[in-house]
């Protein structure tokens, strides 16, 4: 069974992760993400990311990406590092549905896509990684900046709190919330009306819009991945993760 499973509503994308309850971002999620948007992005004029009702993701599948060596988890890395700027640069409107927690991996993923719909005003988004010793990765961190603003994305970062998808729409984190039995609909419907405008506009304005931070990131993302790692495989840190690990 693929962790990523696509769908098709007219011709709009839909790439369901299919990895469990919890949706850990596993070797094989990011092989099958990176699969299924490579299929797609010649063929959709619009793409939506989705998860499940409990957690649209919880984030790295802590239990196997602790049994990887730094050769392999750099690898891990990469691709899932690889997969989340395609979403963030592919030339086409896209979004995210958010009907469970979306933490660490899965607030990066939701932050690659265009904008961010949601259910359950009480269910969690944020990024935790500096709680268990982690940099929050480069390509997110600018994101989160340009979607949220410095003050905002600061508390965040800094300090490691989920906060509720109520809270997130306020600071502009979560574009809008719909009750769960409208909430799919209502994007397709708001990315087919996007796709519908004159396609040459609406691509120059998002190459505009993610210019500096693809620029930024091409530049510096082996440098900041290498931080990353020297991080995941201290000592102190690697015991954080494994307490975390348990709860998966």
């Amino acid at each position: 069974m693929p962790k990523v499973i696509t769908e098709w509503s007219g011709n709009i994308a839909i790439l369901r992760l299919n990895n469990g309850v919890v949706n850990g971002i596993s070797c094989e999620l990011a092989d099958d993400l990176a699969k299924a948007v490579n299929a797609v992005k010649d063929e959709a004029d619009g793409l939506l990311l989705a998860g499940g009702e409990k957690f649209f993701c919880i984030g790295l599948d802590l239990p196997s990406l602790l049994e990887l060596s730094r050769v392999e988890m750099r690898d891990f890395l990469y691709k899932f590092n690889n997969v989340t700027f395609d979403i963030f640069k592919i030339l086409m409107p896209t979004a995210c549905v958010l009907s469970g927690h979306a933490v660490a991996g899965g607030n990066i993923l939701a932050l690659a896509c265009d904008y961010r719909f949601a259910s359950f005003d009480d269910k969690k988004i944020g990024l935790n990684e500096v709680k268990l010793g982690l940099p929050v990765p480069y390509l997110p961190d600018m994101i989160l900046r340009q979607v949220v603003g410095d003050r905002e994305a600061k508390e965040m970062i800094y300090t490691g709190e989920f906060i509720s998808f109520g809270e997130a729409k306020k600071i502009g984190l979560i574009d809008e919330i719909y009750p769960l039995q409208e909430l799919e609909d209502a994007v397709i419907e708001k990315i087919a009306k996007i796709a519908k405008l004159y396609k040459p506009a609406f691509l120059a304005i998002k190459e505009n819009r993610i210019e500096e931070i693809c620029y930024k990131y091409e530049k510096n993302y082996k440098l900041k991945s290498e931080i990353f790692l020297d991080c995941w495989f201290n000592k102190q840190v690697r015991k954080l993760l494994e307490k975390a690990a348990e709860k998966f």
